[in-house]
């Protein structure tokens, strides 16, 4: 029987890999694999019934050398510990990577929020922070919505804090409702961010966006608007799509405004017209100039990886590509943009959320826009220079960026 896969221990592989590139000592490698505080809890909450459920969730902040810890929280009936620690590593290097002042943290509860309503949603988020309030602050801890949560979620979590503390504290959530304190441009900054690092990939690689076309493997927020921004800022013609339970194809191209209406409509891809179906998975193996894995952890395995058929493959997801399969797309000569690369416009438009929040004074859309464009670009410059310097491959490069300046910061802290 296969192994059960871990993240946690694919990203602890992954730094493994840095760590011995780098050179660095047995003791900065060994503070680096392991999150500097975790946080158990155990939620009770009224349902609408009048009966109390026990809800258990999580909190990792895994380091914060260069800042707060900063990261989503996940709703999702299959959370883990792991899970949450792997998200919590990854986002450590993702703000390292794009060089903002932010360590990395994450957070779950073991839910299904599509079974509670929205006065229980309400009163879960509200116990969530109840128990960590005094781990959180905008020196401590910032949260943000991830998976299964929404900005109407950090609004209620962002009410209870400031209902503890007793004042106005805006910046101690972020991908809130503009009306609160959000920031504009924040919805669709994972993507935009994402095509972004897409653009800049294509002309160092030589790679012609012209005509081309792209796939997208999960249809969520991120997936949707990958589409409509690949085919409004690049010029890219959708070609193959899939949510968690159908996939459409038709090489001749997909009306991406339609699709995005019918998933929101209907709730799934399936029935959506002049289309062929496809399985999910089988998505992967539409040949496409781009691919943008945008579902969960582990869709690309050694199993499937030579399959995979693109140029480019931009990861909107979290740990979508496991180790084995990196391999196989590099020898291959597919460019793999890494998450904590290629999805860090999401953090960063929350870093940008932070600084208005504190400055009480707001940016419009464009200037957003620019700020995010020379963040990821400046980003993507500095992982390409060490692709090129060390000849590995794009997420070994990130890693080797976002490592060592994490390192640096334990060490002139005198950590270790």
């Amino acid at each position: 029987m296969a192994a059960e896969f871990n993240p946690f221990r694919m990203a602890q592989e992954q730094l493994d890999q840095a760590a011995e590139a780098l050179g660095l000592d047995a003791g900065t490698h060994q503070l680096l694999r392991w999150p500097m505080r975790e946080i158990t809890l155990t939620l009770p909450v009224k349902m609408d019934d009048g009966t109390s459920r026990i809800f258990h969730a999580f909190r990792v902040q895994y380091n914060w050398a260069r800042g707060p810890a900063k990261g989503g929280i996940r709703w999702h009936p299959d959370e883990t510990i792991d899970t949450v620690r792997a998200l919590a590593a990854w986002m450590t290097w993702k703000t390292s990577v794009v060089d903002i002042p932010l360590g990395g943290g994450k957070g779950g509860v073991i839910c299904n929020p599509k079974e509670l309503s929205e006065g229980e949603k309400e009163r879960l988020a509200r116990a969530y922070v109840r128990a960590l309030a005094s781990d959180l602050g905008v020196h401590k801890d910032v949260p943000a919505p991830d998976v299964y949560t929404t900005p109407q979620i950090m609004a209620w979590m962002m009410d209870e804090y400031e209902t503890i503390v007793g004042h106005s504290h805006p910046g101690v959530i972020t991908g809130k409702p503009l009306a609160l304190g959000g920031s504009q441009g924040r919805g669709d900054a994972t993507a935009r961010g994402g095509i972004y690092i897409t653009r800049e990939a294509a002309r160092a690689h030589g790679i012609d966006l012209g005509g081309a076309t792209m796939a997208i493997q999960g249809f969520g927020n991120a997936g949707q608007y990958a589409a409509l921004l690949g085919e409004e800022i690049l010029g890219l013609k959708l070609v193959a799509a899939c949510d968690s339970t159908s996939g459409v194809h038709n090489p001749k191209g997909i009306d991406v405004r339609s699709l995005v209406d019918h998933k929101k409509t209907h709730g799934s891809l399936q029935g959506f017209p002049g289309v062929d179906a496809l399985r999910p998975n089988e998505v992967l193996e539409v040949e496409t100039t781009v691919l943008f894995p945008s579902a969960l952890e582990n869709s690309i395995t050694e199993a499937n990886a030579s399959k995979v058929n693109c140029r480019i493959s931009c990861e909107l997801a979290n740990g979508p590509t496991t180790p084995g399969a990196d391999q196989v797309l590099f020898d291959r000569g597919v460019v793999v943009l890494p998450d904590f690369l290629a999805n860090a416009g999401g953090v960063t438009v929350s870093y940008f959320e932070q600084v208005q929040n504190t400055y009480n004074f707001y940016w419009p859309l464009d200037e957003v826009h620019d700020r995010l464009n020379q963040k990821m670009t400046h980003a993507f410059e500095k992982v390409h220079e060490m692709h090129e310097k060390y000849r590995v491959d794009m997420r070994r490069a990130a890693y080797l960026v976002s490592v060592s300046r994490v390192a640096e910061a334990c060490k002139l802290r005198g950590w270790v």
